[in-house]
């Protein structure tokens, strides 16, 4: 609250009190009782109005800390990837993102990437949907998800997760995978090994090969 408002309020509630004191003599017992409530209501008003004061700068400077702890970054698009010794694991891009510090996770839509092994892309990617979790080194597309392999295998899902770490991909739900002219299969779920070059199926499966 502004102090120079509130002295100037105080300043003038002395000089109404003085001057009421040359008054209060002159006044009979029901004008001095009248008078009485009219101070007492006065006196609850300004309690109030200081009180709402001092609550509102609080709140506010309450949600200033909140918001810089936070540290919530919201941007127009979003690049991610993981380089070691001049060789590129992987990138993922988002059109736009999200990104919260405290709990270190991006939030990314309309992505799209790649995996690589010796700095060639082994594996591209593409969802509605992405989340790259700092903490527990794990990447995650949901929505729409299709990834397509150096071979030519496809593979279409609602969810994939990869492990940093080990380089391994889980694939699960309405799992359909199709390479050109050699066969089609469909499963609940589906591994990727760290070499992108086998996988292994699970759950309801049906699959067809051809000659």
């Amino acid at each position: 609250m502004d102090m120079k408002f509130l002295q100037d309020i105080l300043s003038k509630f002395k000089s109404l009190y003085e001057s009421s004191k040359t008054h209060w003599k002159k006044m009979d017992t029901h004008q001095r009782t009248y008078f009485t409530i009219a101070f007492a209501i006065v006196m609850v008003l300004m309690w109030a109005f200081i009180t709402a004061g001092v609550i509102t700068t609080n709140f506010s400077r309450n949600m200033l800390r909140s918001g810089v702890d936070r540290q919530e970054l919201q941007v127009a698009s979003m690049i991610l990837t993981e380089t070691k010794d001049g060789e590129k694991f992987w990138e993922i891009f988002g059109e736009t993102g999200q990104y919260s510090s405290d709990h270190k996770v991006a939030n990314l839509n309309n992505v799209v990437g790649n995996f690589y092994k010796d700095n060639s892309v082994e594996m591209s990617f593409e969802a509605s949907k992405g989340i790259y979790n700092e903490e527990t080194q794990e990447i995650i597309l949901y929505e729409n998800v299709f990834v397509v392999l150096k071979d030519d295998t496809s593979l279409k899902a609602d969810r994939l997760s990869y492990d940093i770490r080990t380089k391994e991909l889980n694939v699960e739900g309405h799992v359909k995978i199709n390479r050109k002219n050699s066969f089609n299969a469909e499963a609940d779920k589906a591994f990727i090994d760290s070499n992108y070059s086998r996988f292994r199926i699970s759950g309801s499966t049906s699959s067809k090969i051809y000659k």
